[in-house]
């Protein structure tokens, strides 16, 4: 009976080691930490839990982590990632509408005025681009109320955009009923009061374009350009890179601050080329250049937190022998890899004659290309030809997913989107 009894005190000595060594696999659910929570409520939402998720809906993961460049990286977040709110939000809205719906999302696209009601209800536009004609013989409230009219008409709100650059690219303030004078140009302001002037003309004109109904400026103007025979030099800022680089970052962030949406362009870099308007321009330029130079000024954009890029419809050798920049799956590699850009990537008019002249499949090839919104004058033969693209399957729907979350999340973050 000895060897028992020390035995029992053997492992009452025993006992207390033996429950903390428990403790240790099996942790009171009281003790857990907030991160814990957070990767529980994932796991249950992704339907790895009790309640299996629905196969056929996509699976949005929630991030509470900041990201210690935020201030410098404002729109930049990738859309297809569902790390944010706004991308939380336009997924929703994907998945209730219709194929032709996503389609009509992906063309910013030239008013015609006169149709334009009838034109958002048949062909969902994503937006329309306002020249200078649309403002001629008009009145502020005329601008306003027909604005008005067309954003009532379309089940998304629709981006309302226009080229007000300054100087010689002015569609809104050339005209007495909207400014007393045209917008200067980037060059003039900068010799009249430096960035201080660049900035108080940056915010006048957001708060003039607002008024009106319009949200999206297309500018700024990120060309290098310092020579005044180059075709872009007058609308350039006409300085090396990196001054142009420090005015696109002082635009883009007045922009940001009053709410209207950005647009850097013209992706590479226009360089010396001619005018695409009317033809094709070859850029037979190093790389190296774009990356020492022409880059900079887009970069500084990007990291400021510009909504969208333009790119053009130059041939630029370096990076594709054979397509225009806005055609190229190459040059789109660049944009989005090399310099990081998250947000919107759209094309030059794609009725131009350096398009028009070489495809009659250009809304396809820009889609296959990368791009996200197609600006086109001739959209009701481009929207047919892309829907016809996706029933062929030449183009992936997927794809096309993924861009109209790029634009929804851009219309939550302008705000005229809910």
């Amino acid at each position: 009976m000895k060897p028992n009894k020390y035995m029992f005190f053997f492992v009452l000595l025993l006992l207390p080691l033996l429950l903390a060594g428990c403790g240790r696999h099996f942790p009171d659910s009281g003790s857990q930490s907030g991160s814990l929570d957070t990767e529980e409520t994932k796991t249950t939402a992704n339907g790895t839990d009790d309640h299996p998720a629905d196969p056929t809906e996509p699976t949005i993961h929630i991030s509470t982590t900041e990201s210690a460049e935020a201030e410098d990286t404002a729109g930049q977040t990738d859309s297809t990632s569902g790390s944010d709110p706004y991308e939380v939000r336009a997924g929703e809205l994907l998945l209730s509408m219709t194929l032709e719906e996503k389609v009509g999302q992906m063309f910013f696209v030239r008013l015609r005025k006169a149709s334009a009601v009838p034109d958002i209800v048949k062909y969902h536009l994503g937006g329309y681009i306002l020249f200078g004609d649309d403002f001629k013989d008009e009145t502020q409230t005329g601008i306003q109320d027909f604005i008005k009219s067309c954003q009532n008409a379309s089940s998304i709100p629709l981006l309302m955009g226009v080229d007000e650059e300054g100087g010689t690219v002015c569609r809104v303030s050339k005209y007495a009923a909207f400014r007393s004078e045209p917008f200067k140009s980037p060059q003039d302001l900068y010799k009249q009061g430096g960035f201080e002037a660049i900035e108080a003309d940056t915010k006048e004109k957001a708060a003039v374009l607002l008024g009106l109904g319009i949200n999206v400026n297309l500018a700024p103007v990120c060309d290098v350009s310092v020579n005044p025979d180059d075709f872009i030099y007058p609308r350039s800022f006409g300085r090396e890179a990196r001054e142009t680089s420090d005015y696109v970052r002082n635009v883009v962030r007045e922009m940001e601050k009053a709410g209207i949406g950005s647009t850097l362009k013209h992706f590479p870099g226009y360089g010396s080329n001619t005018d695409t308007h009317t033809g094709s321009a070859v850029d037979k330029r190093d790389y190296q250049q774009f990356v020492q130079s022409d880059f900079l000024p887009f970069e500084a954009g990007i990291k400021a937190g510009a909504d969208s890029v333009l790119v053009s419809h130059n041939i630029v050798t370096s990076m594709d022998e054979n397509h225009p920049a806005s055609l190229s799956r190459g040059v789109h590699d660049i944009l989005r890899e090399s310099l990081n850009f998250k947000g919107v990537i759209m094309t030059d008019d794609l009725s131009m004659d350096a398009i028009k002249n070489s495809t009659s499949e250009a809304a396809v090839l820009a889609i296959a290309a990368g791009n996200d919104l197609l600006v086109a004058t001739d959209f009701d033969v481009q929207i047919p030809a892309v829907l016809d693209a996706l029933n062929k399957r030449t183009l992936k729907e997927e794809q096309i997913d993924t861009s109209v979350i790029r634009i929804l999340v851009w219309k939550l973050k302008l705000g005229i989107l809910q």
